[in-house]
């Protein structure tokens, strides 16, 4: 890959000093320089084990009615063309357009109750649990990601504790939000899209900047004596850090597929990440997930991902049924390719992978073939992390309109996520920028029961 980065060219061709030292260990991630990001992570500690999270955003908002919670009995104008197929678990359907998802019903689980969305598109709900229409504190709710960052920090030093690999899209709602109160040193890596820059300094090889890290570690050693304030010689470790993350290999293996089997590649499927579905989606990328896969292999506790675009209102060519076949069979490929590889590869107790947008889809199909936002129930896939899989949780109406059994909120999601990296989310607390204690997920919710035993 080529990242660029304008700041490298300018100080390969002039004097190194104290402020050139400092530039080029501050490449931006979110913001934030490098050296300040590794600081950071060293306040908040470094704990041992590595339990990890997958995040999947569908953007838009799935229709959950043609997915996994199919009401083939309802009237047609509700039901819809897709017929419900049995999964290897007894008296458990989803969309025959899932033919490999229902053959690992017994190593996942639905979620076809969930409540309290939104009811407009807002992302940040997917990706913290907090509704967004509610009161927040002053710099708003952190992501998920970046809580998990502050409260255990990185597995390993030249790997960020939370990675992004979401892309910037056209429609700001869909996008992912910032840290919030945690400030920006708690923003994600974002090795994708213009991000890209964040690993490596433009034109410099890999040894090229071992030459430069020499040259760094010897120059101007006058300057370091006079510096009675102490700053540079502490920055000094920072820097060493920062030029550890961005020569590492480790990091940069991680996100080159090429080291992967080609039967494996080919299993998940590959799709183009400069085609954003339907302009302002995310693009439909299933080599994303194989690379959350291999990154948090790499030691990342978090990683979120953005796939593809759910909002199918309908319309001229262009019905929601139409957009389903041509999505539904590649969701089906590249997700029952991540479960499947969590298992092989022993990851399926510790790495937990949730799936899910910001709200469901009107139950009756609208004049122009589509169905519309629908904020009262919504749907979620969830597997791996040991938990008590093969079953469903909660059930809706006839016409998938309602929650009839067990109502799930975006708290209790979350503070299964917190669980399962065994951060107890109904004691833990951070500090917002008022300096008030605040919980990590909304009502101080529990865990779900139904998966952790």
């Amino acid at each position: 890959m080529s990242f660029a980065n304008p700041a490298s060219a300018s100080l390969r061709h002039r004097p190194l000093s104290r402020r050139n030292f400092l530039q080029i260990g501050s490449l931006g991630l979110g913001g934030l320089t490098l050296p300040n990001l590794l600081r950071a992570e060293s306040t908040a500690g470094v704990r041992s084990s590595q339990k990890s999270v997958i995040l999947i955003y569908l953007v838009g908002g799935p229709p959950h009615q043609d997915m996994f919670d199919l009401k083939p009995d309802a009237p047609k104008e509700i039901a819809g063309p897709w017929k419900p197929i049995q999964t290897n678990v007894t008296g458990i359907q989803i969309c025959e357009a899932f033919p490999r998802l229902a053959q690992l019903m017994d190593k996942m689980v639905i979620v076809r109750s969930l409540v309290g969305n939104q009811a407009d598109h807002d992302a940040i709900q997917v990706y913290n649990g907090f509704d967004p229409r509610k009161p927040k504190p002053s710099g708003g709710w952190p992501q998920f990601g970046s809580a998990v960052a502050k409260l255990q920090g990185p597995v390993d030093p030249s790997v960020p504790p939370f990675i992004s690999l979401c892309y910037t899209c056209t429609h700001g709602p869909y996008n992912e939000p910032g840290p919030g109160y945690l400030g920006a040193s708690y923003s994600p890596f974002r090795p994708m899209g213009p991000a890209q820059k964040d690993m490596m300094l433009n034109g410099v090889t890999v040894s090229q900047l071992a030459d430069r890290k020499n040259l760094l570690r010897s120059f101007d050693s006058i300057r370091r004596e006079v510096d009675t304030n102490g700053m540079l010689r502490g920055m000094d470790t920072f820097n060493e850090q920062a030029f550890g993350l961005l020569t590492s290999s480790k990091l940069a293996e991680a996100m080159d597929l090429s080291r992967e089997p080609d039967k494996i590649v080919k299993r998940y499927g590959t799709g183009n990440p400069k085609i954003h579905m339907d302009e302002n989606g995310a693009p439909r990328v299933p080599q994303s997930l194989l690379m959350a896969r291999r990154l948090i292999e790499a030691g990342a506790r978090v990683v979120t991902l953005n796939y593809s675009k759910w909002d199918w209102h309908g319309g001229a060519n262009n019905s929601i049924f139409k957009r389903e076949a041509e999505d539904f069979p590649v969701f089906d490929q590249c997700v029952s390719a991540l479960v499947e590889d969590l298992h092989n590869r022993g990851l399926d107790k510790d790495c937990t992978v949730i799936v899910m947008g910001e709200f469901g889809r009107t139950p009756k199909i609208s004049d122009q073939v589509g169905r519309d936002h629908w904020p009262q129930v919504n749907c979620a896939l969830m597997f791996g992390g040991g938990m008590t899989t093969g079953q469903v949780i909660g059930a809706t109406d006839k016409q998938a309109g309602m929650a009839t059994a067990r109502p799930v909120t975006f708290g209790e999601l979350f503070a299964t996520l917190y669980h399962n990296l065994g951060i107890d989310p109904m004691q833990t607390t951070i500090t917002d920028l008022n300096g008030r204690p605040q919980f990590l997920v909304a009502d101080q919710a529990a865990p779900m029961r139904e998966l952790i035993g």
